[in-house]
């Protein structure tokens, strides 16, 4: 049964994100947190914090807002302060929205509280197979990107401001962030969960490209 204070912000989540782009949407951030509250399973960690954490961590997602890395962080102080909650775990859960990003691994601490790799594994691992398929085609298409181009290979090492600008194709995407996720994760049981969803998307981008240049029809036109 969750207590009134989650109650209360997957309320206010709901309405903020309504009419949110497909995968950045309620939905999205429903299934990190359901995937965080499993991880937590067993473990000693604060659960408060990892479901504020979860729940809060794309409320106001810089990409949307121009930039405005500062955005969620004043939302989420103002949201948490009306549900009277502690400075300590606002502290906390705001730590946690200011990090999870993957623009942001670089200038994240070398120690991590757990609370914060729950919830960044969870936030990965919905990148991660199907739905990160899904929702990598789906933000591709709110940008307007190209599909593919054969003649713009993937970006392997950018800074974050070149990651932010980036306006390269949806499939290079999945080189220069998605195939990187499996092994950024900090749990060992997220990398078993992500073993089976990496493995798909390799299979799906190489299917992709192999439509793409229309070999498997070739292949059937010969036999």
């Amino acid at each position: 049964m969750q207590s009134p204070l989650i109650e209360s912000t997957i309320r206010f989540v709901k309405e903020r994100l309504s009419g949110a782009e497909s995968g950045h949407d309620y939905f999205h951030v429903e299934r990190v947190y359901k995937t965080a509250m499993l991880l937590c399973e067993g473990m000693e960690v604060d659960t408060k914090v990892v479901a504020l954490g979860a729940l809060l961590h794309d409320i106001a997602d810089p990409k949307f807002h121009g930039g405005d890395e500062n955005l969620a962080l004043s939302v989420s102080r103002d949201f948490l302060l009306s549900q009277n909650v502690d400075e300590a775990t606002i502290e906390e859960v705001l730590f946690i929205i200011k990090h999870v990003s993957f623009k942001n691994r670089e200038q994240a601490p070398k120690e991590l509280p757990l609370e914060l790799m729950v919830v960044q594994d969870a936030d990965r691992l919905d990148a991660l197979g199907a739905i990160g398929i899904a929702r990598t085609f789906n933000f591709g298409g709110y940008k307007g990107s190209p599909m593919h181009d054969p003649k713009l290979a993937p970006r392997l090492s950018m800074s974050k401001e070149e990651y932010k600008k980036s306006e390269g194709t949806t499939l290079n995407h999945f080189h220069e962030k998605l195939f990187l996720l499996k092994d950024m994760l900090h749990l060992e049981r997220s990398k078993s969960m992500a073993a089976g969803r990496h493995a798909f998307m390799e299979e799906f981008v190489q299917r992709f490209l192999s439509e793409w240049e229309q070999k498997d029809v070739e292949s059937q036109v010969k036999d």
